[in-house]
């Protein structure tokens, strides 16, 4: 009998991945279509990066498996830039190295969590966050923060939400969907909720850090006592460009550290020996080339955000952070164009695909319907024309 585990019936394919497939589908005919659906900058990995990783397979010393937990010279790089850019006092023995942040998450939650215990999911979140939760067999928490507070979930709501089964909470700032950064007073404000409750736990993903539009970036273990309840998520895909590296790590404290390479030594092992030396040169090298980035992101941002304005019955926030929005659309839900009727964000990304030639993602998988993401990390020139088609095709649902 072909029968999967409960555990992976549990969770859905990721939705960004499956519309990237269904691009790449609709490419493959010859059809023009305008890639917003994937969190990937369109920007190649800084030069001195790539010859960082150049230099280490010709010098021949980096062949082996590397120590599970990562080269001891970067978790050493990484402890440093946290403590002078972030004020967390984290040490070489609070990194672990990993197959990217996504796989950071999952072995901190293999590492904590028990069938039954629940986190508190702050939405919209990340696709991935929901999933893993499930796949230890423990329990989602959902706590939604509405567009009308720039989709930022409250200390009020997340005291609410807390439970006696409740192990840790998880958020991102800035975050993916929604580009929304939480200030240093929000995140305080968490905090104080946090060390109210001695056994709870904080997964904060900071992949975004270096995309922060308002010129602070807050780290929540850097408050007084979160130190030991905090385990913080980065990685170096967003900010150098280095998606297709697989570099990403956690910094946590010692115990919970322990726990996660345990996790990775018996899954993957260490991440790639050429890639760890690129990251190296990423963290301790010149990082014009991503304040560059950065101010082209502001810059689309600002386009992005002008013409959906003018597209009547989307409504958007104005984001921080990240290259994302996420408009609510559900002015459009039971539209028709005609031969069809709108029902949900996934139709209405379906529909866009098909009619506008344009690749969105459906909300529902960050835990908002009313809504879809939209990736700004494309060049002008598309993103221009992909907000033209958009607000042509979207005239025609009446």
């Amino acid at each position: 009998m072909n029968t999967l585990s409960n555990r992976i019936n549990a969770i859905e394919e990721s939705a960004t991945l499956a519309m990237a497939a269904k691009a790449r589908e609709f490419k493959m005919k010859g059809i023009d279509v305008i890639g917003l659906s994937l969190g990937e900058p369109d920007f190649k990995t800084p030069q001195h990066i790539c010859d960082a990783a150049k230099k280490a397979i010709d010098d021949g010393k980096y062949f082996a498996y590397p120590p599970v937990a990562g080269y001891q010279d970067l978790r050493e790089a990484l402890a440093a830039k946290y403590q002078k850019e972030n004020n967390v006092p984290y040490k070489a023995e609070n990194i672990v190295v990993s197959n990217g942040a996504k796989q950071s998450i999952a072995n901190a939650m293999l590492a904590l969590l028990n069938p039954g215990d629940e986190v508190i999911v702050f939405s919209p979140y990340w696709v991935s966050y929901d999933a893993l939760v499930r796949l230890t067999e423990a329990i989602p928490v959902i706590v939604k923060g509405g567009i009308e507070s720039d989709f930022k979930v409250t200390a009020k709501q997340l005291e609410a939400a807390i439970t006696p089964k409740t192990k840790a909470v998880i958020f991102s700032s800035p975050c993916n969907p929604t580009g929304s950064v939480f200030s240093r007073k929000e995140l305080q404000d968490i905090a104080d909720v946090v060390l109210k409750h001695p056994d709870l736990l904080v997964i904060a993903d900071e992949i975004y850090e270096h995309i922060n539009f308002t010129g602070e970036q807050v780290s929540i273990a850097s408050f007084p006592g979160m130190f030991e309840r905090t385990i913080t998520v980065n990685g170096f895909a967003k900010g150098f460009a280095m998606t297709g590296w697989r570099v990403g790590y956690i910094a946590a404290p010692k115990w919970i550290a322990d726990g996660c390479n345990k996790v990775q030594g018996q899954i993957t092992s260490a991440n790639c020996s050429i890639a760890q030396r690129a990251a190296l040169a990423a963290v301790t090298g010149d990082v014009t080339s991503t304040v560059k980035m950065v101010e082209e992101y502001r810059k689309r941002r600002d386009i992005v955000y002008n013409l959906l304005k003018e597209i009547p019955g989307i409504k958007a926030n104005y984001p921080e952070g990240a290259f994302y929005f996420f408009p609510d659309v559900s002015a459009f839900y039971g539209k028709s164009d005609g031969t069809r009727t709108i029902k949900n964000g996934d139709d209405l990304c379906l529909f866009l695909l098909e009619k506008a030639h344009v690749s969105l993602v459906p909300g529902g998988a960050f835990g908002d319907e009313a809504c879809i993401r939209l990736s700004y990390a494309a060049s002008e020139s598309d993103l221009r024309e992909a907000m033209k088609r958009l607000k042509e095709t979207l005239a025609t649902l009446k």
